[in-house]
């Protein structure tokens, strides 16, 4: 074996390695966690919200 064959085997391993992760990623039963995780960022809780109507830093 020399590198070329280690090199090939590497770079279908790479391949196969980011298939499964897509496939992960675009599984349906993930969808509800994705969701709630993109709403991560709008998410405020009322201490916040009220610290921040008196003029103080969160």
């Amino acid at each position: 074996m020399d590198v070329n064959d280690l090199r090939s085997v590497t770079t279908l391993f790479m391949f196969g390695l980011f298939v499964g992760i897509v496939v992960w990623a675009l599984a349906g039963k993930r969808q509800a966690q994705f969701d709630e995780a993109a709403q991560l960022p709008f998410a405020e809780s009322d201490d916040a919200r009220v610290s921040m109507r008196q003029g103080e830093k969160p």
